[in-house]
């Protein structure tokens, strides 16, 4: 049976923690989708599809992963409408660990047989998250080196049309 792992998240924007995450688990999985899903606590950059694209070209080198956008399911539903078996989840810190964990228990509720993977975060990367790479770009910081390269054009983009 082909092993599929769903990495969902709002990925607003999807960094490098993020692909360092999915080019580890391609490596464990015959197959990783990136989910965009919506998180409605959180103001986003990009649209789904914007981000849907922009992560499917930061992906396009790992032949065994794609990029699906949805809004309106639950993540248990939708990973077994893609046929996926492990929910794929980065961690990076105690804090993550916690709020993970009740997200799992809810899923195992829910459905299961999904199983949940945890991959610590590369301590590179284990200090960052889309919010704090949001509000530094937002003031002019230099943040190029945690964001995938057209991840990082499209949000200067954003930043100049915003000032404008």
């Amino acid at each position: 049976m082909k092993k599929i792992a769903l990495f969902p998240g709002s990925f607003d924007p999807f960094t490098m923690g993020h692909l360092d995450t999915v080019e580890r688990g391609a490596k464990l999985f015959d197959e990783v989708i990136i989910g965009v899903f919506v998180n409605t606590g959180k103001h986003s950059w990009f649209t789904p599809e914007e981000r849907q694209k922009l992560i499917k070209e930061s992906v396009d080198h790992i032949p065994n992963v794609r990029v699906e956008a949805q809004t309106s399911e639950l993540t248990v539903n939708y990973a077994k409408k893609m046929g996926a078996q492990f929910l794929l989840r980065g961690i990076r810190s105690i804090k993550d660990y916690e709020y993970e964990k009740d997200i799992m228990t809810m899923n195992r509720h829910l459905d299961e047989e999904l199983e949940t993977v945890f991959l610590l975060a590369n301590p590179k990367y284990s200090h960052i998250s889309s919010s704090l790479l949001k509000e530094v770009l937002l003031f002019e910081g230099d943040v190029a080196e945690y964001l995938p390269k057209p991840i990082y054009q499209a949000m200067l983009g954003k930043r100049e049309r915003n000032e404008k």
